[in-house]
Order: C-alpha cells, then structure tokens, then sequence
C-alpha cells in the first residue's frame, strides 16, 4: 500500500468514526496528543483527542448504510509529515479539515486537526 493510499484509509477511518460515533476508530485515527482547532459557534475551540472523541459520541449516529461525505482536495506528503484537506459533515454540518498526519513506526496518525465550519 502507498503512503498516499494508507492516508487515505485513516481519512475514512476518521470520518467514518465521526459519522458513526465509533470511538475505536478515532482512537486508531488520531495519536493520543492530537490537538482539535477551530472557531465552533463564535468561539476558539482547543480539544484533545478525548475531548474531541467525546463530543462525538454525544451525539446520534448516522444511520447504518449511510454514506458520509467525504471529498478529500488535497494530499500532500513529504516523508514521514503529510497534510490533507478534506471536506465532510458532522451532525448536520459542513466542515473543511486540514488534517497533519505523523508517519510513526511505519502507521499514519492524524496529529493535528484544524478545522472550518462552513456557515
């Protein structure tokens, strides 16, 4: 599998967990001290990766057999560091992510999330 092709099974990974509230796919998706960023409902929202997975799983799932949005722009790797961008939804919302992915021992983690809510 191509580095490009193992960060793409991470993007789905993350929006899928997303989507389907499922907190082991986040976890698998994100290292431990992956940072959450973004301006959510007029405020700067700072999130762990725990904070970020429980946010998630306070609120309904997709229903089983949906398909979530996920239209990912770009990807761009440069040895171990990758960032993408990725459009998707989230309880009703229309978010862009820039996701910064860590290649450590050999697997792709998302490290940092920074995040646009499309109003």
């Amino acid at each position: 599998m191509s580095d490009e092709q193992a960060i793409g099974t991470v993007v789905h990974l993350y929006v899928d967990g997303m989507a389907f509230c499922n907190e082991a796919a986040l976890r698998k998706a994100f290292h431990p001290d992956a940072k959450i960023i973004g301006n959510y409902q007029g405020a700067v929202e700072w999130m762990s990766r725990d904070e970020f997975i429980a946010a998630i799983l306070a609120e309904p799932p997709a229903t089983p057999g949906t398909q979530p949005l996920l239209d990912i722009e770009i990807t761009d790797i440069e040895g171990d560091a990758a960032f993408v961008k990725v459009t998707d939804e989230f309880a009703g919302m229309r978010f862009t992510d820039y996701l910064s992915f860590l290649k450590i021992g050999g697997h792709w983690v998302i490290v940092n999330k920074l995040y646009h809510l499309h109003g």
